[in-house]
């Protein structure tokens, strides 16, 4: 948890990775992966203080950010197989929530893992998907902490974006959720159209002559 002198910053630091992540995650694959080393290590590294003691608190997450930012930069692959590992999740969860139903552990697991299976043979389309879905909705969860959402504000300075589950949305903002598919939408064609280049596509497109 950050203190409060540091939430917008960490807000805008938010929409700023969503946004690298949704447009830019093929291309800038190892960025994003430092982005979310930097999270989950600063976060982890912050838990071991007390909010009141701001300076450790910063150092802590620094140094932290950093140790978790090589660690996945380091290990790519590791990044690719939880990038496929987290859509089988994701997916999982989707068909059972409209079924009205808890998802069953099993079935995560197994989709889970043949998530990561799949993205080792097919890195470039596991990875474009998982980027723009997920940079999507950090995006969203950046730009409601920088306007006062307090959910949301929550979500960015406890270092968990996920706090505000996309599938189960507050009362009346059911408009995040479709806001949050346009976004993911929008981002996954720009980088098969655009940024992501032509490494890794299975059918490539002709050169103009």
């Amino acid at each position: 948890m950050f203190p409060a002198q540091y939430q917008l910053l960490v807000a805008a630091s938010i929409l700023m990775g969503g946004v690298i992540a949704c447009f830019f995650g093929y291309r800038l694959f190892r960025t994003v992966l430092a982005i979310i080393g930097f999270g989950l290590g600063a976060l982890m590294a912050t838990s071991v203080f007390g909010i009141s003691n701001a300076t450790m608190l910063v150092a802590a997450g620094v140094v932290g950010g950093l140790i978790g930012a090589f660690i996945l930069i380091a290990a790519y692959f590791v990044g690719v197989a939880l990038a496929g590992a987290s859509i089988g999740a994701v997916v999982a969860n989707v068909l059972f929530s409209i079924g009205g139903r808890d998802p069953r552990v099993i079935v995560v697991i197994f989709l889970a893992i043949a998530g990561a299976v799949a993205a080792t043979y097919l890195q470039r389309y596991f990875i474009i998907v998982f980027t723009a879905f997920g940079g999507a909705w950090t995006m969203i969860v950046g730009a409601m902490a920088l306007v006062g959402n307090r959910t949301a504000l929550k979500a960015a300075t406890s270092g968990d974006v996920w706090v505000a589950y996309p599938m189960n949305p507050a009362p009346g903002q059911r408009w995040v959720v479709a806001v949050w598919i346009f976004l993911s939408l929008l981002g996954a064609v720009v980088q098969v159209g655009i940024t992501g280049g032509e490494k890794g596509r299975v059918v490539k497109r002709k050169k103009k002559q």
